[in-house]
């Protein structure tokens, strides 16, 4: 698994509800069964067509998530670092991830990049003496 997957650890820390599985898949909630969370992937025991698996990245957590973590990193370098690392997993998993997902990913690491640099735009001399170590 790439690193923003063992980051995210969607299995343990996305609550998925049936609602939310129905919508993407666009079908009635009453043709699912139930869900597991497997580590990897959810399987969704279907009425109609037996079972189906889903990636989590296809999911609009897997999304929100990067962006809170894109949002966590507090200095320029962290933010280019999970920059690699949110590249390495599109390009290992480029199939799960659709054109929206690039743009609304690019959209909030330019805003967090813009804002760290006006954070560090906005110091003075004086203000990294007194910063703390990264």
């Amino acid at each position: 698994m790439t690193q923003l997957f063992n980051l995210l650890q969607p299995s343990q820390n996305f609550r998925i509800s049936v609602s939310e599985i129905a919508k993407f898949l666009n079908i009635p909630e009453q043709l699912i069964v139930r869900i597991e969370c497997w580590q990897y992937v959810l399987f969704v025991h279907r009425c109609d067509v037996g079972g189906q698996f889903i990636s989590y990245r296809k999911l609009q957590q897997w999304l929100l998530a990067t962006a809170r973590q894109i949002q966590k990193c507090s200095t320029l370098l962290e933010l280019l670092n999970f920059l690699v690392e949110i590249r390495e997993d599109c390009q290992k998993h480029e199939k799960q991830y659709s054109a929206k997902h690039h743009q609304f990913l690019s959209h909030i690491w330019f805003q967090h990049w813009e804002s760290l640099c006006s954070e560090q735009n906005s110091l003075t001399p004086d203000s990294w003496l007194l910063a703390p170590n990264s």
